[in-house]
């Protein structure tokens, strides 16, 4: 049983403040670019990036990254967690020259961020590295905090960013 947290209109109205945000803070989008972390990171990214060129106008390079490989506690993941998805980094060869927003959908202990940042890093060394994150949960076992979130949950229960590639729409749920 799972009770909803944001509803879709809800999910949509807080991924363009987030947007609105991270418009305020790019000087310069000629190098910028975004990148989602699998699965539900890249669902986020793609949001931001419609808002983000909706307002600008800018074709912002736009990557993803599975960071399964890279993750600490593989060796505990059920067979279906451990499918290896697509990364792709189409400026790979002008990272240094890139501003990045990295984007997830929950933030909780930081190791998810841990391991993008290792595995993004893999690609060459970014000018700079921000972070988005839908929903910013606390708890944190690493020393890692976002630049820029869509809500706060701090109540001890597991959320989940649930959305339909399909059709693009999502919303978050409680998870008991």
């Amino acid at each position: 049983m799972s009770k909803i947290l944001l509803d879709s209109a809800e999910l949509n109205k807080a991924v363009k403040q987030m947007a609105k945000e991270i418009h305020k803070s790019v000087k310069d989008y000629k190098n910028l670019a975004i990148v989602g972390i699998h699965s539900n990171g890249v669902f986020i990214a793609k949001k931001i990036l419609q808002e983000l060129k909706t307002v600008t106008g800018f074709d912002i390079p736009f990557g993803t990254l599975d960071i399964t490989l890279y993750r600490d506690d593989i060796d505990n993941l059920s067979s279906g967690e451990r499918e290896i998805k697509d990364t792709e980094i189409p400026f790979d060869l002008e990272i240094s020259k890139k501003n990045i927003i990295l984007v997830d959908d929950v933030l909780y202990t930081g190791r998810t961020i841990r391991a993008a940042l290792d595995f993004l890093m893999s690609f060459g060394r970014p000018q700079s590295i921000k972070l988005a994150v839908f929903v910013d949960r606390g708890g944190r076992e690493l020393p890692i905090e976002p630049n820029f979130t869509g809500i706060k949950f701090h109540a001890g229960k597991k959320i989940k960013v649930e959305c339909s590639q399909k059709d693009g729409e999502g919303r978050v749920v409680i998870l008991d």
